[in-house]
């Protein structure tokens, strides 16, 4: 297997930023088509996270993710890439609230409890490319 390479600087650049939009391609567990949507990706301590408001319903894009953890991230703004991903669901109550601490402040909330309780929460590793 090759090693990992560094991202490319404006994509680098692009997933910097505290709070980008950006777009995934899930398979879907049941149909095995692809599935892309709009969703909003945190970059915290230099780790990408995507997470959402607080629901008690699965989201069907975790779902997905969980039946198969590839999918590919879709960078929109600034710079485009389509990059292979892999998705970890966080459920240790720890690390899910060290998390969303910092989502919360993001997205300006003041129930973390709520978050940590029922906001979906992956971290997202890109394949083949070196951590920064």
């Amino acid at each position: 297997m090759a090693d990992p390479q560094p991202l490319d600087d404006k994509v680098h650049d692009a997933l910097s930023r505290p709070l980008t939009v950006v777009d995934i391609t899930t398979t879907g567990r049941k149909s095995g088509e692809a599935r892309r949507l709009e969703i909003v990706l945190h970059t915290i301590g230099g780790r990408l996270y995507i997470s959402g408001q607080p629901s008690r319903t699965r989201r069907s894009w975790l779902a997905n993710l969980d039946a198969n953890p590839k999918f590919t991230l879709h960078v929109k703004r600034g710079v485009r890439a389509d990059l292979p991903a892999t998705a970890r669901e966080i459920t240790d109550p720890t690390e899910r609230r060290q998390v969303l601490e910092h989502v919360a402040r993001n997205w300006k909330r003041d129930d973390v409890d709520t978050m940590v309780q029922y906001s979906p929460l992956i971290e997202v590793a890109i394949d083949g490319a070196r951590p920064s």
